[in-house]
């Protein structure tokens, strides 16, 4: 059964009443669940599709701890957030979960309430630690926008095509609004790994950027005798 919900859970669970109770009442929470009753059942599916995996230790040839480390030794899945659910509830064995790399850990027996309550706290988490990441990602100003993980510059929602120290430079500025950065400032978070670059080699590159970007190229001032900045 599955849901219109964005945020897409597996339970992983050998006891297919257990898996079908948590199913339905995270569905009614508005999740959209989907079940395995195998580490080897659920990786025949798109692991990297799922927000969170419920996943029980004890289960046949493949364990839910083996499988936790396979998830979290694989880029695509890596970052996807994992509760145990299982019977084995003594200090080593959670000890064990987290350090696997697990988010929670919840001991059999345990109510459909808290199960639910852990994955929202869970994924709230996780929301948030992907927002502040997203957030560091773009460097904005008024409507000019930097993605320093997709290496692009928008303005006005137009992308503008800057080469790589253009870009570098630019960063650099904009995360450093209102200082007055020195060409050597500028050298060393710039051209760190470049043998030898001349001033006259910086000043270029920033002539080239205040042209690229308009309006905002008014914002790049210079100080004579001190350097560049950006207000």
């Amino acid at each position: 059964m599955m849901s219109s919900s964005k945020q897409k859970i597996l339970v992983v669970d050998d006891e297919e009443s257990l898996c079908e109770i948590i199913q339905f009442n995270l569905e009614v929470g508005g999740y959209t669940v989907d079940t395995a009753y195998s580490a080897e059942e659920a990786l025949q599916l798109n692991l990297p599709s799922y927000s969170l995996i419920l996943l029980d230790v004890m289960m046949g040839e493949i364990s839910g701890y083996r499988l936790a480390r396979m998830l979290r030794e694989k880029p695509e899945t890596a970052h996807i957030p994992i509760i145990f659910c299982t019977a084995r509830d003594n200090e080593d064995d959670i000890v064990t979960g987290l350090n696997i790399g697990a988010d929670d850990y919840i001991a059999k027996p345990f109510s459909t309430r808290e199960v639910i309550a852990r994955v929202r706290s869970v994924l709230r988490r996780t929301d948030n630690k992907k927002e502040k990441n997203d957030e560091a990602d773009v460097i904005s100003y008024q409507t000019l926008q930097l993605n320093r993980r997709k290496k692009c510059c928008i303005i006005d929602g137009k992308e503008i095509e800057l080469t790589k120290k253009e870009f570098e430079i630019l960063a650099l500025f904009l995360k450093h609004q209102g200082t007055i950065l020195s060409r050597a400032d500028i050298l060393n978070q710039v051209w760190s790994n470049d043998v030898t670059v001349l001033d006259r080699t910086i000043d270029v590159n920033i002539t080239r950027l205040r042209k690229k970007i308009g309006c905002y190229g008014n914002h790049i001032i210079t100080r004579l005798g001190y350097g560049y900045g950006f207000e």
